[in-house]
């Protein structure tokens, strides 16, 4: 305590004033019509279907690339070649590739009876001529990534001049590649590759070292076919091409979320209307604003320099939540806000309120018992903390809980609490995890900025002579 000086509060203030700018602004350049982010602001919030709209589609088995079959000759063949396992895989994939892509407000459910897949998922930030049947296809797609000695297409994963499938690869992503002799930049997708596909990658690139080529096939098109010059055996490689960002993204995205196990074609697709709307959103927006000044106002006359701090820690927490939700940085993607989701960061904010209240009330306690300024301070966040510690643990529980039993089922919380859930079936992710996500987050947040950097800035600023009076903190004057 004694260790924090004057200088601190300003430089606290000035990182969380310059957090919140960046976070509400964000910064970006342009390469030709591309926009790319250095740090994400929240224009670049994905919103979710029940704010900003999306699509609805339906997927159905496409048999041996026919797509004029019958629903009846469909039915009669998938009965005896298509299984639930096979309807859950597919789901399975498709959810995995919306989250992939980060998006959480989805439904995707499974017919095994007319054997579909119904999918419904916003639509992207920003997102002015929106095509919703591109929006689907890389939904849809088998992306069956595969490795071949050669330039021929293998006739199936059997044929001996299969090197790699999509299984062997650990990750993917996209990545800039330039070109030493050249200087150009290009955009690659960039492969780590497990142990099995590390050992079978070294041995085929040291028998075609100087003499072969080792083609890429996704699915039926043939991406690169790239000479091998030498062995690679660290289990790292390069898909090259014709791409730009999003075409890379949009391959390693598929390549991560793997195969289907069958091919999908779309037999409907539909625009879901937004439930509220942008005039709805702005007014939100302009509530939340509203609603916010008024706390700080209550705050700073109600326990008066402790408010003050406490108000600028509320600013940091908030700025905080929606960094987490926008992905500030470019490679981290947008989270998907819903309307449950705002609750989460309004409720979270409530919570960091409280924390202050609590720990205000400890502040004048010690004050009003005798204690020095200093020690007041110290007490009071000291004493405070296990209430505080105690009301906001039980917060994290209960959203740990809904990312559990409605996010994705191989999440890190899906996968700790099945035990818990698996007897009531396989839960999907949906808006209440964004409830969740948004409720944890803002905790975490409350932690860092309502009990650690007010206590940085409340005991920096008692340094000062001005604000050395015990009124300031809800005290008494002992010459009163």
């Amino acid at each position: 305590m004694r260790k924090i000086t004057k200088p601190v509060f300003f430089i606290v203030l000035l990182l969380i004033l310059g957090f919140a700018y960046l976070t509400y602004a964000g910064i970006h350049y342009y390469y030709g019509d591309i926009r790319h982010s250095y740090i994400k602001g929240i224009d670049e919030i994905r919103w979710g279907i029940d704010i900003q709209g999306g699509v609805n589609a339906t997927f159905e088995p496409e048999l041996n690339g026919d797509q004029e079959t019958t629903t009846d000759e469909m039915d009669a063949v998938t009965e005896k070649e298509i299984t639930k396992d096979d309807m859950d895989a597919a789901k399975a994939t498709i959810e995995q590739r919306l989250v992939g892509l980060n998006i959480t407000d989805s439904e995707v459910y499974a017919d095994y009876t007319k054997h579909r897949i119904m999918v419904s998922f916003p639509w992207q930030s920003g997102e002015e001529n929106f095509d919703p049947s591109e929006a689907i296809s890389e939904l849809g797609d088998t992306a069956q990534l595969v490795f071949a000695k050669g330039t021929e297409q293998p006739a199936n994963l059997e044929d001996p001049n299969v090197v790699l499938t999509g299984n062997d690869v650990k990750h993917a992503e996209a990545r800039q590649y330039q070109d030493e002799g050249k200087g150009e930049i290009s955009w690659v997708v960039s492969l780590e590759l497990n142990e099995k596909g590390k050992q079978a990658f070294a041995d085929a690139t040291t028998e075609l070292a100087g003499n072969g080529q080792i083609s890429i096939w996704m699915d039926d098109n043939n991406i690169s076919a790239p000479s091998v010059n030498e062995p690679i055996l660290d289990g790292k490689c390069q898909i090259s091409g014709n791409f730009t960002y999003e075409s890379a993204k949009n391959l390693a995205d598929k390549i991560n979320a793997g195969a289907l196990p069958f091919n999908l074609r779309s037999t409907s697709t539909n625009i879901i209307s937004a439930t509220l709307g942008e005039g709805a959103k702005r007014a939100m927006a302009i509530a939340g604003v509203i609603a916010f000044i008024m706390v700080a106002i209550y705050m700073i006359i109600i326990y008066r320099l402790p408010g003050f701090v406490a108000s600028i820690a509320l600013l940091g927490q908030a700025a905080g939540s929606l960094a987490c939700i926008s992905g500030f940085f470019p490679n981290l993607e947008s989270f998907t806000l819903t309307i449950p989701g705002i609750a989460g960061i309004i409720l979270a904010i409530g919570m960091g309120v409280d924390a202050n209240v609590i720990v205000s009330e400890r502040i004048k306690e010690e004050l009003n018992n005798g204690k020095t300024l200093n020690g007041a301070i110290e007490l009071g966040y000291k004493r405070a903390w296990a209430a505080v510690f105690d009301g906001n643990i039980t917060v994290v529980f209960v959203a740990v809980i809904l990312m559990g039993a409605f996010g994705p089922t191989d999440s890190v919380f899906g996968t700790l609490l099945k035990p818990l859930f698996m007897a009531f079936g396989a839960s999907t992710a949906g808006t209440i995890y964004s409830l969740g996500y948004t409720l944890l987050v803002g905790i975490v947040l409350n932690f860092f900025f309502g009990i650690f950097c007010s206590r940085l800035m409340l005991s920096s600023l008692s340094k000062f002579k001005a604000f050395k009076k015990r009124k300031l903190y809800g005290g008494v004057d002992k010459n009163d």
